[in-house]
């Protein structure tokens, strides 16, 4: 797991399968190490600090663009000057490599977005 996660592409997860154990999580998480992992490892959250609300719903949009080319859906919470992403696979109520190839696709567009 060397190569770049924001080069790859998720994969549809249909279930069945299950999460990624706290072991299996440790490489993904040091190559997106702004995200945190949830405290019951099902998830990983990032908040990005902006200058203003045009700013986050700017980032916000083009969060929703690459999820929809992804197939793969955060949950965004947002207001004036932050963002934050939490990236989860539902159908298997927990992390999949899918989770963190987002999170690395979305750091690269949060350009001048700060983690909190």
């Amino acid at each position: 797991m060397t190569d770049d996660l924001a080069a790859r592409t998720c994969t549809p997860c249909k279930g069945g399968i299950p999460p990624l154990s706290r072991d299996a999580i440790a490489p993904y998480a040091k190559q997106v190490p702004q995200w945190q992992v949830g405290e019951d490892a099902t998830r990983i959250t990032r908040t990005f600090r902006f200058r203003n609300y045009a700013d986050a719903f700017a980032f916000v949009a083009r969060v929703s663009e690459i999820a929809e080319q992804q197939g793969h859906h955060p949950d965004i919470t947002f207001g004036w000057g932050y963002a934050t992403v939490t990236l989860q696979t539902h159908k298997i109520k927990g992390l999949h490599e899918n989770d963190f190839i987002m999170a690395a696709r979305i750091d690269e567009i949060a350009g001048d977005a700060a983690a909190a």
